[in-house]
């Protein structure tokens, strides 16, 4: 039994995997998730600090969930992200889709198979036996 305790309200629970958080404070954040989700349907001009502040949400935990791509938001939105690696606007996650496609396709070719070398031609090596000198 791995006992540890909860990073949000400090109790004691079993630990299987994941985030060092209780049954109860998963179900508290995805409540929030939820609230939030429909806030941003509801209000789709709303800015990052009025949705933290009007659903008691840290604003931290908003950009988590974004960087989930759990949360999206509309081109209209006053929220604006950019791709962490080429500076495209995007409406969720950490990367653009052609980034991401990129780093894809880099992962793939680094695990791809290696192409078969070109033999060589055997040199052949003189036949034992005996040998006689021309005079």
């Amino acid at each position: 039994m791995n006992l540890r305790n909860c990073s949000r309200c400090g109790k004691m629970f079993n630990y299987v995997t994941g985030p060092t958080i209780c049954d109860p404070c998963k179900k508290a954040i995805e409540e929030d998730f939820q609230k939030v989700k429909q806030y941003i349907q509801d209000n789709p001009r709303a800015s990052l600090k009025e949705i933290a502040e009007d659903n008691n949400v840290s604003s931290k935990q908003i950009q988590q969930w974004i960087r989930e791509e759990r949360l999206m938001f509309s081109k209209d939105s006053p929220i604006q992200l950019l791709c962490e690696n080429c500076g495209e606007p995007i409406q969720t996650g950490r990367f653009c889709a052609k980034c991401k496609a990129s780093m894809a396709n880099n992962l793939n070719n680094s695990f791809a198979k290696p192409k078969p070398q070109l033999q060589q031609p055997v040199k052949k090596e003189p036949k034992a036996g005996m040998r006689f000198l021309d005079t």
